[in-house]
């Protein structure tokens, strides 16, 4: 028997205060029939979860969509929950059960529904880097039905409700461009409330608002006050209703926190901690009346993306004293969030904990790549009992953390980290043979976990920490396979709109807080098509592709307006191939011409474009676009490739590119692939390729038949390779190849992070070649997809998993003593797939110990360039041969 599950909200499991006007849902279908496809479906919508009284009924719907179905019947009110249930039928006539019911929950939807005011503390107070604490009390005295806090701040903020701590939100509302869209946040308090006295109580932080940012520390970005904006709506049994909200009877007080910037750490001094301050009882007439301010409010927006949240915690693998006397602790893992501890000992005692990801081939703690990020917690104790610390408005990317003033008797039980990033769905997992590719795939992850902190991050540890669009778009497919990063990317790419300029222009990094200068380099600004276009394919979400093709289309059109022909692009600032290896000496960017690369990305995103034109069906568009992409085509053979077929520039990244995004074909096509395999013999397979060649390099290796030199590229242990860096003990990706030298010494002291995830985009090629989990770009979501393992030497099993939007897609392969294959697959109800078994022939094929003929649900056998090639219906699938 066939059931619904996993039913999902614009992605989320019961969300509560959306502002989507035409909320989808999706669902997943679980059953251990084979081939099992959706016919129809039926919807219920109630606000009652026993469905006693439906507000709108679908009725029998013959379709086969189960993900984003979009509901337009009603109009949806401010703070409103709905309850929905699906069942379906498959096309064999079976019919589920209801589902169990799910729900989501309206937030504020227009700027008329705040009523409250922009609250501050008055400018002069306590030092520019304090965290005010703010507060009210009010009265509750009827039975509570339910409650709901919505808030948003100037800078960060941490909300308390009768002293316990409100959600478990951090860095809220996180970073958008904040003059056209800050998020609020809602929160369930209905259990926080009591009956009589209650206190609300608020911490502001400087964040990422009027905190210091870019290697500049430019405080102030976007403005000179912390401010906290609040409604608290609580229903009562009694059909009543109340708001408690910010305005001119709250109160602040200078908080324990005399400073906190995202790169410096914190300071605290718990000698001016105010017991129980967020308390009914406490008194505070000496508290000093807020000032209201007059921001406005039409920029709000519901929160888009997954919060931040603490994931794990991690204990200390090692207390060393380092040859220089420091005592230092070891977390045996680089990563991003803080220390929690605790100390003992008397008033006005200084601990301080510095971070830092490496230490120097001494063995001692080592911050000069941190350049001016200080990553310090000052902590100074209120003496007496045993005292628990961790900060709140601070990150640091680190691995070791130097201690200060915490006497000799130091126990590692003393100290946890604690890991925080967005709070995204794993998704996706490789397992294989070799122990050095699994800490790769290990390395690759914990990149994302570092970086992908409300934003895409270049870095997470020195004095940087930016959305930059050129690492993103390198890294997304192979984000979208180990998280559902669907939400995280939207909210992302609805800010890059909103900083895009009025050119077309795209921002280096979004949200944009460089100079005004600072914008358009080909392969970072693509991103604006490049990463949409991802979020479809590997999502489904068509959605996406409506929000953002003005986006894309004005990219487009900037490009076509540069250059002295239309169909090159040649003019400009690029950062090329960016750290690429065959640099002329001082140089960072790559030996592979700019007007190269930059031709082939804006080819690349007008196909991309005209690609979405016609998904969108803006079919005038559509048409004009592919043309554009013929001529830009022709133009960069003309200008970029010989009468004899040759490329005119002789690198790695020249000739990964012209095959990645198809320039070239016919005899220059054939010619680019083995001049590719060429260039890797006379590097005796290392790669010299930088951020722009790395990401594609092994994919077009596959893609052209060259797997096994792929294969030797992923293996190679000494430099340059992505083993290197494992060898070296690395637990992230690097920034550079050498981060760390074969004798210990650094790369440089300037730009140099070791938590940097670009390089992880080989974890796409693994995903999709090794292991062979390709989406179909004419079925997007996985409805339609391929599996087509590339066993290659130096592997005797792979194992890969990925929870599509469809439900669990599984692909491995092991390869026996005898030579022989067993390649196991599932494919989720409601989709298909066309599995690519290497090297195998029909007639000694085995499924499960049958001939493929007496096996269910195989629909198709054909002959293939690899070997046999079958399309199946959903199931799980053993294929020997």
């Amino acid at each position: 028997m066939a059931l619904v599950n996993k039913l999902r909200c614009e992605y989320k499991e019961n969300p509560i205060g959306i502002d989507i006007r035409h909320p989808r849902i999706s669902w997943q279908i679980q059953s251990d029939t084979r081939s099992w496809l959706q016919s129809a479906y039926h919807i219920q919508i109630s606000q009652d979860p026993s469905f006693s009284r439906l507000l709108w009924d679908s009725a029998k719907v013959h379709t086969d969509q189960s993900i984003h179905v979009e509901l337009t019947a009603l109009v949806w009110q401010p703070g409103g929950r709905y309850y929905y249930r699906v069942k379906v039928w498959s096309d064999q006539g079976e019919e589920t059960d209801w589902s169990d019911p799910a729900f989501w929950e309206m937030g504020l939807l227009d700027v008329q529904d705040w009523q409250a005011a922009w609250i501050s503390a008055p400018i002069g107070l306590w030092g520019a880097e304090s965290c005010p604490l703010l507060r009210r009390t009010f009265q509750v005295n009827k039975p509570v039905k339910s409650a709901r806090i919505y808030a948003t701040s100037l800078g960060l903020y941490e909300m308390l409700l009768n002293g316990r701590r409100v959600g478990d939100y951090y860095f809220t509302p996180g970073w958008t461009s904040y003059k056209h869209r800050l998020q609020y946040q809602t929160y369930d308090v209905t259990e926080l409330l009591s009956t009589g006295g209650n206190a609300l109580g608020a911490v502001l932080g400087n964040g990422w608002y009027k905190g210091k940012l870019t290697g500049k520390h430019r405080p102030n970005v976007y403005g000179e006050r912390s401010a906290f904006l609040m409604q608290l709506h609580i229903q009562y049994e009694n059909g009543t209703k109340d708001v408690i909200m910010t305005d001119s009877d709250w109160k602040t007080a200078e908080s324990p926190i005399l400073m906190s910037e995202l790169y410096d750490g914190e300071t605290y001094d718990a000698r001016l901690e105010k017991t129980d301050w967020s308390m009914s009882g406490y008194d505070d007439a000496e508290w000093m009346v807020v000032d209201t301010l007059p921001h406005a409010k039409d920029a709000l927006l519901a929160q888009e993306n997954e919060p931040v949240r603490k994931i794990e915690e991690i204990p200390p693998v090692a207390l060393l004293t380092t040859p220089s006397g420091e005592t230092v602790i070891d977390l045996g893992q680089n990563m991003v969030g803080w220390v929690r501890f605790t100390v003992q000992g008397h008033s006005g005692q200084e601990v301080t904990l510095q971070h830092a990801e490496v230490l120097d081939r001494d063995g001692n703690f080592y911050t000069d790549n941190l350049r001016n990020a200080k990553q310090t917690i000052r902590y100074v104790l209120r003496g007496g009992e045993p005292e628990t610390y961790e900060p709140r408005f601070t990150f640091q990317g680190f691995r070791y953390v130097k201690l200060n003033g915490f006497g000799a008797k130091i126990q590692l039980a003393q100290f946890t980290g604690i890991v925080l990033h967005s709070d995204m769905e794993r998704t996706g997992d490789f397992q294989c043979s070799d122990p050095l590719v699994n800490q790769l795939q290990h390395n690759i992850l914990w990149g994302q976990k570092g970086n992908f902190l409300d934003v895409p991050t270049d870095c997470p540890q020195r004095d940087e920490r930016l959305g930059w669009t050129g690492d993103a778009q390198m890294f997304i497919r192979t984000s979208a396979h180990l998280m559902n990063v669907a939400p995280f990317f939207s909210k992302w790419l609805h800010d890059l709109a909103a900083d895009q300029l009025a050119s077309g222009g795209v921002p280096f990094v979004i949200p944009h807080v460089l100079s005004e200068n600072s914008h358009s380099s080909a392969a970072w600004g693509d991103a604006a098509v490049i990463c949409p276009w991802e979020i479809y394919q590997l999502y489904g979400d068509k959605r996406i592709l409506e929000q953002q093709y003005e986006s894309m289309k004005a990219w487009v059109e900037y490009i076509h307006r540069q250059g002295e022909n239309t169909f090159l692009w040649n003019t400009g600032f690029h950062f090329g191939d960016w750290l690429g290896l065959d640099s002329k000496p001082g140089s960072y960017i790559g030996a592979t011409d700019r007007d190269f690369i930059a031709t082939a990305f804006y080819a690349h995103s007008v196909s991309l474009l005209a690609k979405t034109a016609k998904v969108l069906k803006k079919d005038h568009d559509a048409e004009s676009y592919m043309e554009l992409h013929t001529q830009i085509r022709n133009a960069f053979q003309q200008e970029f490739v010989t009468l004899g077929g040759r490329l005119s520039v002789p690198t790695q990244t020249a000739h990964v590119l012209a095959l990645m995004f198809e320039l070239v074909d016919g005899n220059a096509k054939e010619r680019a692939a083995h001049k590719l395999v060429e260039l890797l013999e006379e590097s005796e397979f290392h790669l010299t390729t930088g951020f722009v060649g790395t990401p594609y390099l092994n994919l077009v290796l596959s893609q052209t038949g060259h797997t096994d030199a792929a294969y030797k590229l992923l293996f190679q242990t000494d430099y340059p390779s992505w083993l290197y860096q494992v060898t070296k003990g690395a637990t992230t990706i690097w920034e550079h190849w050498d981060g760390i030298k074969e004798d210990g010494s650094f790369w440089s002291t300037d730009m140099n992070s070791f938590n940097h995830y670009a390089y992880g985009a080989v974890g796409e090629w693994l995903y999709r070649c090794v292991a062979g989990i390709q989406v179909d770009e004419d079925a997007p979501g996985y409805k339609h997809f391929h599996i087509k393992p590339l066993p290659g030497e130096g592997l005797t099993w792979v194992e890969a998993s990925l929870e599509s939007m469809y439900g669990l897609i599984h692909s491995a392969w092991r390869r026996l003593e005898d030579q022989s294959m067993d390649i196991r697959v599932s494919i989720p109800p409601n989709t298909m797939a066309t599995v690519h078994l290497p090297n195998a022939k029909e007639t000694i094929l085995r499924e499960n110990g049958l001939a493929l003929g007496q096996s269910e649900g195989i629909q198709a056998i054909k002959p293939s360039d690899l070997g046999v090639s079958l399309t199946l219906g959903s199931g799980t699938y053993r294929f020997t041969y």
